[in-house]
């Protein structure tokens, strides 16, 4: 027996349509759409916005997603001005002991590592 996939569910926040279109700017396909649940593939990664929205959870989970390149993944993210049309937030690129690292908070405020090995 193997272990196929992990597909973590995403709180949307109180914005449930704008984290649809957040996450289609970062780069995302839909895949189904079933109203309160949406699922979303870029490549290999999968996961399923959930319209949820509680802040204390949302604000302490956070998710790690592998990347080939992440200054040019953080230079997208800049050249589309999603801080301003989501009101999210991004950091720097940062050197991790497990690779390069730059972060988003979404709407919802999950934290999403985006490393380069």
């Amino acid at each position: 027996m193997k272990f196929l996939s992990l597909e973590p569910f995403i709180p949307s926040g109180s914005n449930f349509d704008g984290s649809k279109q957040l996450f289609q700017e970062l780069g995302f396909d839909i895949n189904w759409d079933q109203g309160d649940y949406v699922g979303f593939q870029k490549d290999e990664c999968r996961f399923i916005l959930q319209r949820y929205d509680v802040v204390e959870f949302a604000q302490n989970f956070m998710l790690s997603v592998k990347v080939t390149d992440v200054k040019a993944f953080r230079d997208s993210v800049v050249d589309k001005q999603l801080v301003e049309k989501f009101g999210i937030r991004i950091g720097n690129i940062t050197q991790q002991p497990y690779g390069k690292e730059f972060n988003i908070i979404d709407i919802a405020g999950v934290c999403w590592h985006f490393v380069e090995q």
